[in-house]
């Protein structure tokens, strides 16, 4: 015989003051595993976002990053002779030769200063980023000392808003546009012309070389050809999956941090709920005795408190997971542990990480109910009948 879920329903409901406290503790738990969870998810959405699958970037062999490449002009003019190079409608080969550096700018509320990259471009730049929209402003011109910001960088920097002017490069550069590239990486740039920043910067190299695939499945072609060319001693990759290695350090940080943080936090919510349950199985010896009496089994009684416990803690991993959804209304800049430069990005709410809420949130009204339930199936009937 059985014992309905309604009856633990109920008991939870009968105690609803301790029942809350302890869903409190669980959903704030839960609240920070979903959060560390939604901002290393953030992060990599919004670097394999800034990458397209249909581009390549070529770097400096053994470079980890645009910023410690060099691709010098001999190599990038032989790069444009790839045969496999798209075609715009204009008749261009969609290649970009970029030049990236750091400067450090100070912020408007804090007035703390950070990395920003600055991404010198070339004509066909915007045709290999169709995410970028100039949505204020105009785009700069080339051979003057003129850029535009990402949102995020007009936002929050000095400096960086429409018709303001940073100094950088022993130069003053005029901001006469600011562009929105949605959820990727652009946003936390400022954009000008290259060869204008390669001379301010005194550089003699490119950062980079990316261009567009006539045919995606070409990929593996052109890698080796540019890999096995003994003059370039250059690295192929697709843009995206370039991206996605920049988050990888970052995120598996941010996992770390929010494993650690959580054992220790749920430590404390399954001692509450823990606590809970045998306050439960205290205040309903008499109870459990009747059912005893009854005909139900010990392994049902064992159930119904075990289904309680499961109960608590889904509305726990419910609580926590309803309040990390207003996450997603904030926008968070950090520092990417690849570039050292400034990247701005939201927490991202996915249904694998509300599973996994959901599921963590089980697992703590488990090990919470499992020993307060084992104790109620292994009462004296005669005992608990007497009890008072």
């Amino acid at each position: 015989m059985g014992i309905p879920i309604s009856y633990s329903f109920r008991n939870l409901w009968t105690r609803r003051l301790t029942t809350v406290f302890t869903a409190a503790g669980m959903g704030l738990v839960v609240f920070v595993f979903a959060a560390i969870l939604m901002l290393a998810e953030g992060l990599r959405k919004t670097l394999v976002e800034t990458g397209s699958y249909d581009n390549v970037i070529v770097l400096r062999k053994g470079s980890n990053s645009e910023v410690s490449s060099a691709v010098d002009r001999y190599k990038a003019s032989v790069l444009e002779t790839l045969p496999e190079i798209a075609i715009g409608a204009e008749g261009e080969r969609l290649l970009a030769k970029e030049m990236i550096v750091l400067i450090t700018i100070p912020k408007r509320v804090t007035n703390t200063t950070s990395n920003v990259v600055i991404r010198g471009i070339g004509s066909n730049s915007l045709l290999l980023r169709p995410q970028v929209k100039l949505i204020e402003g105009r785009m700069p011109k080339f051979g003057l000392s003129e850029v535009i910001a990402g949102r995020s960088i007009a936002e929050r920097f000095k400096g960086g808003g429409m018709g303001e002017t940073l100094r950088f490069g022993m130069r003053d550069w005029r901001i006469v546009g600011v562009f929105d590239a949605g959820n990727s990486g652009f946003s936390s740039e400022i954009w000008g012309d290259a060869d204008q920043l390669m001379q301010a910067f005194r550089r003699i190299s490119y950062s980079v070389v990316i261009f567009k695939l006539s045919d995606p499945s070409q990929f593996g072609r052109v890698k080796d050809r540019i890999e096995n060319d003994p003059r370039l001693l250059l690295e192929a990759k697709r843009e995206n999956r370039y991206y996605e290695e920049q988050s990888e350090r970052m995120a598996r940080f941010l996992r770390i941090l929010g494993t650690t943080l959580t054992i220790i936090f749920s430590l404390g919510a399954v001692i509450g709920a823990m606590i809970t349950m045998y306050s439960a199985v205290a205040t309903r010896t008499r109870e459990i005795g009747t059912m005893r009496a009854l005909g139900f089994k010990s392994g049902s009684i064992l159930g119904a408190f075990v289904v309680e416990a499961l109960f608590l803690g889904l509305i726990g991993g419910c609580l926590g997971l309803f309040f990390a959804s207003f996450l997603q209304l904030f926008t968070i800049s950090t520092l990417n542990f690849q570039t050292f430069s400034e990247l701005a990005f939201s927490f991202t709410l996915t249904l694998d990480i509300v599973w996994k809420g959901l599921g963590f949130s089980l697992v703590m009204g488990l090990v919470g109910g499992v020993l307060p339930a084992i104790q109620a199936s292994r009462m004296n009937i005669v005992e608990s009948l007497r009890a008072v």
